[in-house]
C-alpha cells in the first residue's frame, strides 16, 4: 500500500527489473485507464533513458508499443485479461503488478481469479512462479486510514494470507470545510466556491473540482470563462481548463504546465483526476460529492449510467488532491451529516454492471464452471443468470453434458476485444453484406466521442455539421462523418471547422483495421453496402435487440423489453424527431433516463431476430 506521489507505480517495476526478476520473464504493470497506461510508461522509460517501446513498452485496446526486448510492459487490465484467453498460464511474464487494485474494475476483479489460478498451475506443473504484487492506495491521516485499507484484509486473505507493506508518501494537512445546509445544485454551488476562492485567494493556487461528465464539465467551462471576463478590476486573471477522458490528448495534456504568472489556474475534471494522474500546484479541492457510474438491475436488464454520489473512500480521495505539495483546504458541498451517510467504499464494478462480457471472456478462458469462479467480490446469482441468458439469446452459448460452453459463434465472438453485442454485430454483417460500413461503425462507438461541441459555439457546431445528418439515426451520421473524414484523407483543417476529433478519428481507423484483421482470420467475406442504409440499420437491429424502445401513444418512449420509460438525449441528431422504433448503445440517467445512440429501426426486424425472445416478453407483460 502506498499513497499517491509515493512512487509505488514508477519505481517498484523498476527495482523488480534491477533486482533480476525481469530477466526470466516479462514484469506487468495493469492499470485500469489507457490514458494512464501511455502516460506511465513514458516516465518510466525517460527514467531509464531508453525509447519507448524497447526496455519499456504499452499495450492498451487497438495500439501496441513493445518489442522483443520489452521487459517492463505497461497494459490496461482488460489487454492482459485478453492475453489470459490465448494462454491462461501467463507464460511470458515473471510478475504481474495489478495496479490501482483499490478501484475494483470489472478487468481488474477478473483478473485476480485469473492470475491466482495461473500462479497455483505453475507451482502444480514445477513452471517458473509467477509472483503477484497488489498495489493498493493508502490514506494517511486521521481515521481516513479506516477507510482506504479495511478491504487490504480481504486482498492479503484472498491471496492465501499474502503480506501487506506500507509505504508512506508525503501528505500535508488539509482543512475541510463541510456546506451549512444540503445543496439542491451542486454545479451552482460549485461556481460560487470557485469564484469565492478566486477573490480571496492568492492567484498562485490553484483550484480542483470535481464534476461527474463531459457535458457538465463544457458548461461549466463556458460559464467560468464568462464570469471571468466581468470581474472587478484587481482580481487576478484565470485559465479554466476541462478535464475528462475523451478530451483530445493535447489538451489533456494541458493541465500539467503551469498557468502565466498572475494567472490561477482552474481545473474542471471527472474523477479521473481522483487517483489516475496528479496535477502539481493544486491549493484547494471543491468537491461536488458526485460522480457518474454503472448501475445495473439484472432482473430488468437494464444497464444505466447514473449521477449518483460518491462514497467515502472517493471523498477522502479527492480530499487527498489537496495537500499534494503543500497544506490545502477542501470544500465539500455537501453537510457533514450527508457525508455520514455515504458508503463506507465504493461498490466493486462487477457487483453492479451487466456481465455478458465478462462470462464471455471466462468461457473462452475454458473456466470449467463460470458459476463457481473464484471471485474476490462474488456477483449476484442473478446477475450471472442474466448475462448467460443473453449470451444465449446472442446464440454464443450452449450446454453440452450439463456444462456451460461457448458455440462456434461465441468462440468468433471472444475473438474480438468488443461488447458481446458488438461482436455479434460484426459476424452478422456478411448476411446483410455491409461488413465495411459495420466495420466503421463499431469503430466509431469504440472510441471516446469523434464530434466536439464547444457550447459557447452550439450554433456553429449546428450549422456545419447539418451535411451529416441522417435522418435514420446517429450510427448512420457518424459513418457519413467518417466518410467525409477519410475523403480529405484526414486533414486536420477540415476537422477544425467541423469540430472532429483527429486524433480519436484516427484512433478509430486504426481500430477498424485491427477488427478488420481478426474478420480476415476468421475468413469472413468483407462486402460494402454501398449506398443501402436499410441493410446497415436491419443488422443492427438484429444485433442491438435486447436494447430496442418503441413510441407510445402520449409521445414518450418505453424499452421493448422492461418497459422502462425512457427518452431521446438531446445530443442525438433524432432528438427533435419521433421514429416508432429504435435500438440505441446505452442508457444515461441524470434528470431522467436517456437512451444514447440511436438508430431508426422497424419494429419487424426485431421480430425477426429474435422471435422466442419476443414472444416470452409478450408473455410476461400480459401475465
Amino acid at each position: 500500500l502506498g499513497e499517491t506521489g509515493s512512487g509505488k507505480t514508477t519505481q517498484i517495476p523498476q527495482y523488480l527489473y534491477e533486482a533480476g526478476i525481469g530477466r526470466q520473464g516479462i514484469i506487468a504493470v495493469t492499470q485500469p485507464r489507457r490514458v494512464a497506461a501511455i502516460s506511465l510508461a513514458t516516465r518510466v522509460s525517460d527514467e531509464k533513458k531508453t525509447e519507448l517501446g524497447k526496455l519499456v513498452g504499452y499495450t492498451v485496446r487497438f495500439d501496441d508499443l513493445t518489442s522483443d526486448e520489452t521487459r517492463i510492459k505497461f497494459l490496461t487490465d482488460g489487454m492482459l485479461l485478453r492475453e489470459a484467453i490465448g494462454d491462461p498460464m501467463l507464460r511470458k511474464y515473471s510478475v504481474v503488478i495489478l495496479d490501482e487494485a483499490h478501484e475494483r474494475t470489472i478487468h481488474t476483479d477478473v483478473l485476480f481469479g485469473v492470475v491466482k489460478a495461473a500462479q497455483k498451475k505453475r507451482k502444480e506443473l514445477g513452471k517458473l512462479p509467477l509472483k503477484v504484487v497488489l498495489i493498493h492506495l493508502m490514506l494517511t491521516w486521521k481515521v481516513v486510514i479506516m477507510s482506504a485499507t479495511m478491504d487490504v484484509d480481504q486482498f492479503s486473505q484472498y491471496f492465501n494470507g499474502a503480506p501487506v507493506l506500507y509505504l508512506e508518501g508525503r501528505q500535508h494537512p488539509i482543512q475541510i470545510f463541510y456546506t451549512k445546509q444540503p445543496q439542491s445544485d451542486y454545479l451552482q454551488a460549485a461556481l460560487v466556491s470557485v469564484f469565492q476562492i478566486h477573490q480571496e485567494a492568492p492567484s498562485s493556487q490553484d483550484i480542483l473540482v470535481f464534476l461527474t461528465g463531459q457535458e457538465e464539465i463544457e458548461a461549466m467551462t463556458k460559464t467560468c470563462r464568462d464570469i471571468a471576463k466581468h470581474l472587478p478590476d484587481g482580481c487576478p486573471q484565470m485559465v479554466v481548463m476541462p478535464l475528462y477522458a475523451s478530451l483530445p490528448y493535447s489538451q489533456q495534456l494541458r493541465v500539467f504546465q503551469a498557468a502565466p504568472k498572475g494567472c490561477r489556474k482552474v481545473i474542471l475534471s471527472t474523477n479521473i483526476a481522483e487517483t489516475s494522474i496528479t496535477i502539481a500546484g493544486i491549493k484547494y479541492v471543491v468537491d461536488t460529492g458526485m460522480v457518474k457510474a454503472k448501475k445495473y438491475s439484472p432482473e430488468i436488464g437494464l444497464e444505466v449510467l447514473a449521477v449518483q454520489r460518491v462514497s467515502k473512500a472517493q471523498a477522502w480521495q479527492r480530499t487527498g488532491r489537496a495537500g499534494r505539495e503543500d497544506s490545502g483546504i477542501c470544500y465539500r458541498l455537501y453537510t457533514e451529516d450527508e457525508f455520514e451517510k455515504f458508503d463506507k467504499m465504493t461498490i466493486p464494478e462487477i457487483q453492479r454492471c451487466n456481465l455478458a462480457s465478462v462470462m464471455l471472456q471466462l468461457l473462452a478462458l475454458r473456466i470449467p464452471n463460470v458459476l463457481t469462479f473464484d471471485f474476490m467480490s462474488k456477483p449476484s446469482p442473478d446477475a450471472i443468470q442474466a448475462a448467460i441468458e443473453q449470451l444465449d439469446l446472442l446464440g454464443a452459448v450452449e450446454r453440452k453434458e450439463d456444462q456451460l460452453v461457448l458455440t462456434p459463434l461465441g468462440r468468433k465472438m471472444a475473438a474480438f476485444p468488443l461488447e458481446p453485442k458488438f461482436s455479434k454485430t460484426i459476424l452478422l454483417s456478411p448476411k446483410f453484406h455491409c461488413t465495411e460500413e459495420i466495420l466503421t461503425i463499431v469503430s466509431l462507438l469504440s472510441v471516446d466521442s469523434v464530434l466536439y461541441n464547444p457550447p459557447a459555439r452550439r450554433e456553429e457546431v449546428q450549422s456545419v455539421r447539418k451535411k451529416f445528418i441522417s435522418s435514420e439515426g446517429d450510427h448512420l451520421t457518424l459513418l457519413s462523418v467518417y466518410r467525409a473524414f477519410k475523403n480529405v484523407s484526414g486533414n486536420k483543417e477540415w476537422c477544425k471547422e467541423n469540430f472532429v476529433n483527429s486524433r480519436n478519428m484516427m484512433l478509430v481507423s486504426d481500430v477498424r483495421a485491427q477488427l478488420r484483421d481478426i474478420c480476415v482470420k476468421l475468413s469472413m467475406p468483407i462486402e460494402s453496402s454501398r449506398s443501402d442504409t436499410g441493410n446497415i440499420r436491419r443488422c443492427l437491429a438484429h444485433s442491438l435487440f435486447m436494447n430496442a424502445a418503441e413510441l407510445q401513444p402520449d409521445g414518450t418512449y418505453s424499452t421493448v423489453d422492461s418497459h422502462q420509460l425512457v427518452a431521446i438525449h438531446p445530443s442525438s441528431v433524432l432528438f427533435h424527431c419521433k421514429p416508432a422504433c429504435v435500438v440505441y448503445n446505452g442508457l444515461l440517467h441524470t434528470n431522467k433516463c436517456y437512451m444514447r445512440d440511436l438508430c431508426v429501426v422497424d419494429a419487424d426486424w426485431l421480430y425477426d431476430a429474435a422471435p422466442d425472445y419476443f414472444r416470452r416478453k409478450l408473455r410476461m407483460a400480459k401475465n
